[in-house]
């Protein structure tokens, strides 16, 4: 089994590679396979949060996006 993956994408979310389990505050997980990939907001103008809608080409958004 291959291990999670977190890729800082240019100026746009963070896509996390699988296997995860996500787990809302109700307790509910949600299960990302692996290989397959979801995709979390930094921008905080998402309207589909914690994750990715793409708001980020709306708003100009820009953030350092190397790890250090």
């Amino acid at each position: 089994m291959a291990g999670v993956n977190i890729e800082i994408r240019e100026n746009a979310g963070l896509r996390v590679i699988g296997p995860i389990t996500i787990t809302d505050k109700d307790g509910k997980n949600y299960e990302i396979p692996e290989g397959e990939w979801v995709t979390f907001c930094r921008c905080g103008k998402s309207e589909n949060k914690p994750f990715c809608d793409s708001a980020h080409r709306d708003v100009s958004f820009e953030a350092e996006s190397v790890a250090k």
